[in-house]
């Protein structure tokens, strides 16, 4: 797809984009790219590999400046990313991409986009703002969601909790990471080592990097809030272990004396003169009953029960 940074983006064909009246924007696969790849004349030899493709960054060459997309699918940011290569001059940015993310991406700005001084920087800071304009919803989402998995913690409901923050941590690894080269990506457009924009237009990456700053902060914050959560539910685990070691201890503590007198009376010496008075079963009875309600009575007052 070709299209002309008129005051909207403008589809046209590939002759008029050649007339060099308006900065270009061109979406093409990677065959495309290598059938056409000396018709814009960059003055580069870009062989784009797919399987190659990591991470987001730019790379400052002598005549252009070329770079590579690796964005997280917001549906599954955990999933495979969306990889796609670009390059550009002063004249105009051309994307190699055979997902078809950044054509979807291209159709969106034409239609959504009207600028009252047209400018390449201005496009690739739309482009660029496309990519995260849904991510601060998204990150509302998990801390609103991280906020009901905390008070279900508090009413001691971490079975299905701990799953859930591990998810989102995840998630929100992966969104720094992309974040960080985001950030460094504006940083590179905005040094304008070559001079390809404008120095009034550089603003655009400013605002952008500024952006994505303050999104890199956000899911840091979440991400600090998520190791909270955690060490709360491991925290939580080892209250109710201490609560069961309590109990088992109470217990032993009030049975200990019983087993003893079970051990003593079960010896059965011929001169024991309790095993022949009427009154040694109910006085072991009683002498047990008030071992229990003594022991009970203890630990109630120690608050441990």
């Amino acid at each position: 797809m070709y299209y002309l940074i008129k005051s909207a983006l403008t589809e046209c064909t590939f002759e008029e984009l050649q007339k060099g009246e308006y900065q270009y924007v061109v979406a093409l696969t990677v065959e495309e790219w290598k059938k056409k790849e000396n018709a814009f004349d960059m003055g580069i030899e870009l062989d784009i590999n797919v399987d190659d493709i990591h991470n987001t960054k730019a790379e400052v060459n002598y005549d252009s400046l070329t770079g590579t997309f690796s964005v997280p699918s917001r549906r599954d940011i955990s999933g495979p990313d969306y990889q796609y290569a670009f390059a550009l001059d002063e004249k105009g940015i051309v994307f190699i991409d055979s997902t078809g993310v950044v054509e979807r991406i291209l159709k969106r700005i034409s239609r959504s986009k009207k600028w009252r001084v047209p400018c390449l920087e201005r496009f690739i800071y739309d482009f660029l703002e496309t990519i995260i304009n849904r991510d601060l919803s998204l990150l509302e989402k998990y801390e609103k969601e991280l906020d009901a998995i905390e008070d279900d913690m508090m009413d001691e409901k971490t079975e299905t909790g701990l799953t859930r923050v591990n998810e989102i941590r995840s998630d929100l690894r992966e969104l720094r990471i992309h974040y960080e080269q985001l950030i460094d990506l504006g940083q590179e457009l905005q040094e304008n080592e070559n001079n390809f924009f404008k120095s009034e237009n550089t603003r655009y990456f400013r605002l952008f990097t500024d952006r994505v700053t303050r999104l890199h902060d956000t899911a840091t914050s979440l991400r600090d809030f998520t190791m909270q959560l955690r060490d709360m539910y491991h925290t939580q685990i080892d209250v109710k272990q201490n609560r069961i070691m309590t109990l088992l201890t109470v217990v032993t503590t009030i049975f200990m004396p019983l087993t003893l007198i079970v051990g003593w009376y079960g010896m059965n010496f011929r001169y024991m003169p309790e095993l022949n008075t009427k009154w040694g079963y109910p006085v072991v009875i009683g002498v047990s009953a008030l071992i229990i309600v003594g022991g009970l009575w203890f630990f109630r007052k120690k608050k441990w029960l």
